[in-house]
């Protein structure tokens, strides 16, 4: 099975910015999409930004589009997100997730990682 393990997480201050990485084991078409997701005490998981292993085509949430970018390292089988401009609303546990498909709920995603804490103070 795919394992990914994400790195990256921290304490910021607000507008400051972090680079979360999600290392995945292998590609294969199971996990041609890759995400992240984000989950806060109390909140419901949310859906962050999606990208496509070969094309590289991308799609964000509107609470983080012009603010986090989501790319990947083919070479090192890595999925990154650049997270600037962080506000204290984006405080969470963030999740990388490999699918098959492009959808955007959970249930699309077969391999999870164990998630990474991001803290923004105001």
């Amino acid at each position: 099975q795919v394992q990914l393990v994400e790195s990256g997480g921290g304490l910021v201050q607000t507008g400051g910015s972090l680079r979360l990485s999600c290392a995945a084991s292998e590609r294969t078409f199971n996990n041609r999409y890759m995400a992240w997701f984000r989950q806060a005490p109390g909140k419901e998981r949310d859906f962050v930004a999606r990208i496509n292993w070969s094309s590289g085509d991308t799609y964000y949430a509107d609470s983080v589009k012009d603010r986090f970018t989501i790319s990947r390292d083919n070479a090192k089988n890595t999925v990154y997100l650049q997270m600037s401009s962080l506000k204290p609303e984006d405080t969470a546990l963030y999740a990388c997730a490999g699918g098959w498909n492009s959808g955007l709920g959970a249930n699309n995603y077969r391999y999870w990682g164990q998630g990474t804490q991001v803290t923004v103070a105001p």
